[in-house]
């Protein structure tokens, strides 16, 4: 039995979608389930020369064996879940928590039209702040309450904690990242809700006990869309030089560039309870390391950069991505048990 919790410990877009990938593949979960906010959060998953963006569903879907599930704490917006189940073909494989609470059109209105959530906060427009604040006024629509989810509908908590007594593995997969928890990111530059390792248990029903490892994702050059502090951002033509520019995938903004920010990353291995560190990115340090798959292909300078983030985060850097494809990866992970 393993239950294994994978969350984002900078801004978000860590490259969280590929390690929970490499995971499920290496690790074959019986069900990767979700938790975060809802679709205000995207997930890029590259298979050979294939993109998948995915805001609903887990992005473990491309390990074709689990059972997908999308946990009690997620919002859901009927309109995003039903496009994906089509588009990523997963229909008798997703599953949702008939507790999760509906984003509905009103919601999505009042997020664009809000003047503090769209402009000031730089809100995705996804409706989720609304709906969550609905939520907690116990006015919000159920997923049960929606007669075409009805064939969707699961208890996850049940499912979960049921394929743990039968010794099977699990992936919790977090969304967003440290940096925008409601609680302990740069507020009022947040998210609606918390986004810590806790939080993920939480959303699915899982207790404390039962979690195993706590893979925390951090980016060698950490990004951020929209507004909010970003102490270590750099120029543009910096970042240029660099080879580095990415768009969000809810959004489309162009993404703010980072230098690595120890001081953050040691938070964010404390607060999450960090047992192993995933990097991504490390093609930016060094590109002649891009597509590596071996240890013995790193050169020194990230070989340094690795020795930084173990001493920052006090955690072994066991998953080391060197390009956006699935299979351009390093895992170490036998090696730090």
């Amino acid at each position: 039995m393993s239950c294994t919790i994978i969350v984002g410990g900078n801004f978000g877009d860590e490259g969280k979608g590929k390690i929970v990938s490499h995971v499920a593949h290496t690790d074959k979960p019986t069900i990767i389930s979700r938790g975060g906010v809802g679709p205000n959060a995207g997930h890029t998953v590259m298979v050979g020369e294939k993109k998948f963006g995915v805001r609903m569903c887990p992005s473990g879907f491309v390990y074709p064996d689990a059972r997908l599930m999308i946990g009690t704490g997620v919002l859901v917006d009927p309109r995003v879940f039903f496009k994906e189940v089509d588009v990523l073909g997963v229909d008798g494989r997703v599953f949702i928590d008939k507790r999760c609470a509906i984003i509905d059109e009103n919601h999505i209105a009042e997020d664009k039209s809000n003047i503090h959530l769209s402009q000031k906060v730089g809100s995705t427009g996804t409706g989720c702040g609304p709906a969550n604040r609905d939520r907690a006024m116990r006015v919000a629509r159920l997923a049960r309450d929606l007669p075409e989810l009805s064939k969707y509908l699961v208890d996850v908590p049940l499912e979960i904690n049921t394929a743990l007594d039968a010794d099977e593995n699990i992936v919790l997969e977090g969304t967003q990242g440290f940096g925008i928890s409601l609680y302990y990111g740069s507020y009022p530059f947040v998210t609606s809700k918390d986004t810590s390792a806790s939080q993920m248990a939480a959303d699915n029903g899982v207790g404390p006990t039962r979690i195993d490892d706590v893979i925390v994702v951090f980016k060698a050059f950490p990004t951020r869309v929209g507004e909010g502090p970003f102490s270590t951002e750099m120029s543009s033509s910096q970042a240029q030089d660099l080879g580095i520019q990415e768009f969000g995938t809810v959004t489309g903004r162009e993404r703010r560039i980072g230098n690595w920010d120890g001081e953050m990353a040691r938070y964010a291995s404390m607060i999450n309870g960090a047992t192993q560190v995933a990097l991504t990115g490390v093609d930016h340090i060094d590109p002649s390391c891009f597509g590596a798959t071996t240890y013995s292909q790193l050169t020194k300078p990230v070989l340094d950069f690795l020795e930084q983030v173990e001493t920052d985060t006090g955690c072994p850097v066991s998953l080391i991505s060197t390009g956006p494809e699935m299979s351009q990866i390093i895992d170490l992970r036998s090696e730090v048990v």
